[in-house]
This record gives structure tokens, sequence and C-alpha cells, in this order.
């Protein structure tokens, strides 16, 4: 007895010890190689940083299926538009031969959001990053010498040598359109001496030089400026004082364990984990603070400003106003402000609100008026700022300004019609574009997204005028958000190109016809665009039997075409579920509006449909442009349970969560627990809800509730409750 007692007790005691060693990390449940091989568009690319900070190392490589890496980008200065210092690492007889061109073979790599390792022929690399400064490790096993290799990743560039550990380098970037380029520095030093240092046929864009062949293990650390390279330098000391590499390694850890830990989730698979915490790591690749200890440079008035304030930059509001700003609002809403302090900043140098305001100033991409969508929707929330100080910025990028795509000056014949009919006139098919502001090869006018966008981002403005007691501009801006109607077919019931004589458009055909009328999707997309007046367009459809029964047309109804003829002129449409578009972020919302027709059971259906099919955890885990967080937010919203349909409102949509308990750690020491009881992989619909205890009697929760702290308790089960909230 006492033999198979001392059995059990040391069979239970390894089990305990097998369980206690295996249990992952947060940050290594996040991997940034998720969505490294495109579906159609681009892919993700492996980005080592700290949340929300100017440092952004990229290795340059097609896909994750490429073993070719061109470079090392030391810095990413916006996201996926510009990589700067390019650096490379090799064994090789012959460094100043085809090296100067060649790729580094990567043989195999481990990537996490705080640590890089790349085994490379004859060089093992590793990286790991600090605010504004890196710091890199190599090993060297292989024959030949130990040659360094820095390239110039733009156009204009330059290195020079600092004695005998000391590279610095600059790099102009920016976008074409810019009268001037914005320049990034690089401060970096070796731990031991470099020799043979020489460029590239007198060219200073590009440097090789060499260590000793006996120092096996070379560590180089570096700073980042946008000021000038003595910052570079500075940054780099106060970051990195040694060239400790594990010290740097555990300190990155140590803060993406508290970022990504701001939520804690419990049950579900693995992959499921994977996907939720790497989704969770890609929302705080933006924005990024370029405050360098006191100081900063911006772009909007290309000055150095003196401020203890951050500056943050790089966000494509087009992408991100839908989930990524609302759920930083939600996490870090300290932060939040900050970054639209920095928007009322570059208002307040330049005269203009940005649309996209990227590191080197605005950049004219995509539609829309999205700030006063985003900051609306913070002040919603709660979040406090100086809104009456760029209201009349808002105000002048709708009645004064153009809001083509990819265009940016003063109101175009198009924008001025707009005003005075409500709606953008569009071509009918043959017809030569006569506005040359509009890129007529491609791009083309979007005349019917246009329309609905800015009456959403116009609502927006009426609510803030109705805030700031603007009277006349509460009614101008509440009329204006009803142009959508202008667009909406009712003999079609479907949003419908109209021409300058008031004609809708024929022959016109909702599911082929792309840019021209719409922005990177279909009429079946932009159907459902009108956030900001659900109940309006659902009148407008017929009621909510009709438009239940229109959506689940959307998920149905195939293409109609063979598909490489659809994305010959629908190329951003991708994720298909019936012509239900999941890369796209006009789609994010759609499956939630069943919630607001009284079928939330079949938002439950899409929502795990969705995730399980286009966000798994390899490399096909994306199903279109991640754009810096834009998308990921979806997945960390939906798979926690609820989405916000309605950025400008406080109301949280209720899907179906993922993971038997998850934990949101708000500011303050309050938390709010998402409990699903009884949750597998079929028992995804929700027989019943209680929030606090008390019935949930609709599929919504408040912003308010949320932030109280609380439970939100789901019965789940394998088969829908369509009476589950009572409607």
């Amino acid at each position: 007895m006492r033999k198979k007692l001392c059995i059990g007790l040391g069979i239970s005691l390894l089990l305990l010890a097998c369980g206690s060693g295996s249990k992952k990390s947060l940050a290594d449940y996040a991997d940034p190689t998720i969505g490294g091989v495109s579906v159609l568009l681009e892919t993700t690319r492996q980005t080592m940083h700290l949340p929300n900070e100017m440092l952004r190392f990229v290795p340059l490589r097609t896909s994750m299926l490429d073993d070719w890496i061109q470079d090392f980008a030391l810095q990413m200065p916006n996201h996926r538009r510009h990589w700067v210092f390019g650096f490379m690492p090799f064994c090789t007889d012959a460094p100043e031969g085809s090296v100067w061109s060649s790729p580094g073979i990567c043989v195999g790599d481990e990537t996490h959001p705080h640590y890089y390792r790349a085994e490379l022929e004859g060089v093992t690399l590793e990286f790991a990053p600090s605010k504004k400064s890196g710091i890199i490790r190599m090993t060297f096993d292989g024959e030949g010498r130990h040659a360094m290799r820095f390239r110039s990743r733009t156009a204009i560039g330059a290195y020079d040598c600092e004695g005998k550990r000391v590279v610095t380098g600059t790099a102009q970037f920016g976008q074409p359109e810019c009268k001037e380029n914005m320049t990034a520095y690089l401060y970096a030093e070796f731990d031991c001496d470099m020799h043979d240092a020489h460029h590239q046929a007198d060219d200073n864009r590009h440097l090789m030089l060499t260590a000793d062949d006996g120092a096996k293990v070379v560590t180089m650390r570096y700073g980042i400026s946008y000021i000038d390279k003595e910052q570079a330098r500075a940054n780099m000391e106060r970051e990195i004082p040694d060239f400790n590499f594990d010290r740097v390694k555990d300190d990155a850890k140590a803060v993406w364990e508290k970022r990504l830990g701001q939520i804690e989730v419990s049950g579900g698979t693995e992959a499921h984990k994977r996907t939720f915490y790497t989704a969770l790591y890609r929302c705080s690749e933006r924005m990024v603070d370029i405050n360098e200890y006191g100081r900063f440079y911006s772009a909007w008035d290309r000055k150095v400003h003196d401020s203890d304030e951050p500056f943050f930059v790089d966000n494509w509001l087009w992408d991100t106003h839908i989930a990524l700003e609302p759920l930083h609002t939600i996490l870090n809403p300290d932060m939040e402000v900050q970054k639209i302090n920095s928007f009322i900043e570059m208002y307040r140098e330049s005269g203009v609100v940005p649309r996209f305001a990227l590191t080197s100033s605005e950049w004219a991409a995509m539609t829309g008026n999205f700030a006063p969508v985003w900051m609306w929707d913070a002040w919603q929330k709660g979040l406090r700022f100086d809104m009456a100080s760029i209201y009349d910025g808002f105000r002048q990028n709708s009645l004064e300004r153009t809001l083509l795509p990819w265009r940016t000056g003063p109101a175009t014949p198009l924008d001025t019609f707009y005003n005075a009919h409500g709606y953008y006139p569009a071509l009918r098919p043959g017809e030569t574009e006569t506005v040359p502001e509009v890129e007529a090869k491609w791009e083309r006018r979007q005349c019917v997204s246009l329309t609905t966008v800015n009456s959403y981002s116009d609502w927006c403005i009426a609510q803030i005028a109705h805030m700031l007691g603007k009277t006349d501009d509460e009614q101008l801006f509440t009329e204006r958000s009803k142009f959508y109607r202008n667009v909406f077919r009712q003999d079609r019931q479907m949003m419908w190109p109209k021409d300058e004589k008031g004609e809708w458009v024929e022959p016109f055909n909702p599911m082929h016809d792309g840019r021209a009328y719409f922005t990177e999707n279909n009429a079946y997309i932009f159907n459902w665009d009108v956030k900001h007046d659900l109940e309006g367009l659902f009148s407008l459809m017929g009621g909510h039997e009709k438009a239940e029964a229109k959506l689940d047309e959307l998920f149905h109804m195939g293409v109609g075409t063979a598909k490489f003829r659809f994305y010959n002129v629908l190329p951003d449409a991708t994720g298909l579920m019936g012509m239900f578009q999941m890369g796209n972020e006009p789609s994010f919302h759609i499956p939630y509006l069943y919630d607001y027709v009284g079928a939330p059971w079949k938002t439950q259906k899409y929502i795990h449909s969705l995730i399980d099919t286009y966000f798994i955890d390899s490399y096909l885990g994306m199903p279109g442009d991640e754009d810096g967080g834009g998308m990921s937010a979806f997945v960390v919203f939906s798979m926690m349970g609820f989405f916000p349909v309605t950025p400008g409102t406080t109301t949280y949509a209720i899907g179906s969560p993922f993971f038997e308990e998850t934990t949101l750690h708000l500011p303050g020491g309050k938390t709010f627990t998402v409990k699903a009881r009884n949750i597998s992989q079929e028992n995804k619909f929700i027989q019943s809800a209680r929030l606090n205890g008390a019935v949930l009697t609709k599929p919504f929760i408040s912003h308010e509730q949320l932030m109280a702290g609380g439970t939100l308790e789901l019965q789940m089960g394998r088969k829908p409750n369509k009476k589950a909230f009572n409607q």
C-alpha cells in the first residue's frame, strides 16, 4: 500500500511540475508570423517593438515563405510605408564583392513581440527593442570574415564611421507629394573594434565593415532620432547604457506581459489563445510616441518642439476608427487622450485636421473625415480634451476641403456639388472623367461610398456642435447626416449611383461594379454603411424582417462569375462568406447587425464561423490587409464577445465569446469579466444572459456598464435559443 501511495504521489508531483512548467507567458502566445503569407493583398510583418513606441524593427522579406531576408530594417518610421537603415551581418570570404546586394539566407527564425532570432548562414542574429533604441547580438559560427553591411533603404541616405566602433547614418523618407522629406538619424555602437570600413564605389549610401575573426559574438546597440545624431546617441545611452542584451530582452518582455495582461483569458483552445494574443499585440503597433525625452520633431510645421507630453503619430483613421481606437479607449484611456491631443497639436501647427497622420506628415490616403468620429466616440465614453479647439477643423474638412479618395486640398467641383445636392454625382459607364482632381484610372470617384461615409462623420460633427452649443451647425450637420438617403434606390433596395441630373445610373451591377462607385468594396457591403442611423436604414428597407432577409442574402450569395474576374475588379474584397467581405474594414460591423433586427443568434453563428475560418494561428491567418491593428481589433473584440458597431455611441453589441472566462483589467483597478458557461467549439449559442446577476433582455451592454466593472454571464448551448434576449 505504501509503495502504491508513493508512486501515486510521485506521479501527482510530476504532473504538477509539468503543468506549472508548461504554462506559457502571454508574450509567447503572441506570434508576429501569423498572417505572414498574404491571401491576396499585403502580408503582416514580423514587427518587434514596445507597445506604441517609436522603435520598430522589421526583417524585410516578401512573406514568411521567403528565406531571403533583404535587410533587417533597424527602423520602420511609418507602418508598412517606409523602412530605414538596412542592416545585415555575413560570414563571407569576399565582403566587398556580391555581398553588397546579397540577401541573408534565413535557415530558421524565432519571433516574439519582444525578441527576434534569425539563423543565417554562418551567423545567428538576435534583436531586442527598447523605446527609441535597439540591441542586436550576432553569434558567428561560419567560415570567413565577419562582415556587417549597412544599406540605405531610401533614395537619400548616408553612413559614416566615427572611430572603430561607431556608425552614424541619415535617411530621408516621406510621401512623394511632400515638398520636404523627413530625416531619421542613426547612432550605432559596437562592443568591439571594426576594421576595413568602406563605402560601395564611393557611394556613402552603403557601408561595409568587418570585426576581428576572433570575435565570435558581436553586439551592437543603436538609437534612432528624428531630431539629430546627438539625440539618437542620447536615446541609446539612456535606454541601453551597456551591451547587456539579455537585460533589454527581459525588460521588453516584462513590458509586453503587462500590456497583454490587460486582458486575461482562460479556457478555449491553444490556437484561439494564439490568435487572440497575437491580435492584441498587433493592436499596440500604432500610434507611436516620437517625443524624445522632452523634445520632438513635428512634420506638421517642420520644427523641433520642447514638450514633456507625448507626441503620437502614424494613424490611418479610415482603418482604425472602427475598432482599434475604441479598444484603446477602454484599455488605455489616458494614452487615448494623449493621442487625440497630438492630433489637436497637428491641427494647431498646420491648420488642417489629418486623415492619415503619418510620422512624416499627412498622407492623403483613402476617404472620409473620420477624426470627428474617433474623437466624438472618445468624448461620449468619458474622455476629455479641448474639443472646441479642433472643431473648426472638422467643419472645414467637411464643408471647405475635398474628401475625394487619395486627394487633399480645397473643395473640388464634386465636393461643391455634394454640399449643394446631398450626394456625389456618378459617371455613367464609358463617360470620361472631367474633374482633374479625380484619379481616373483606378481609384476613380467612389461616389456612393463617399456619400455614406460623410453622412456618418457629419452626424458626429452634429453631436459635437450640440455639445458645444453651436445650434446652427447642429442643424446643418444633422441634415447632412441624412444625405445617405439620396443614394438609396427604393425600387432596388440598394445603395445606387446617381448622376449629376439626379437619375439612377444604368447599367449598374451592384455586385461587380467597383471603385467608380465604392471604396474597395461593392454595393452589398456599403448597403450597411449607415452606422449612425440603423433604424432609418431598416425603415428604408421595409422594416426589421426585410432587413434581416437582406442580411441573409448577403451571407449566402455567390460572386456570380469566376473568382478571378471578381477579384480583377474588387481585389480588396477578400475573406468572402457569401458576399460578406471579412478582409476589409467596412464589413466589420455587419455580422452584429442581426442583434439590431431581432436575430442575435445569427450574429453568434457568423462570428464563430468567421474567426475560425479566417483568423487561424498560421501564416495564412489574416484574410485582408492588417493595417496596424485595424483588423486585429475586430478579432480582440469579437473573441471577447462584443463589438462597438457605431463609434460615437456608447453601445456594444453582444456576439459570442471564445473563452470560458475573459477578464478586462480596467483603469482604476476595476475588472469586467465575460463568463461563458458550458462553452465549446459546438456550444457557441447564447441560451441566457445576465449582467451582474440581472437578466439581460437585449443583446447590448453600454460603455458605462463595462467601465463600472462587473460580470457578464452567458449560458452557452449547442443550438440557437431565439428567445435568449426576450425579443
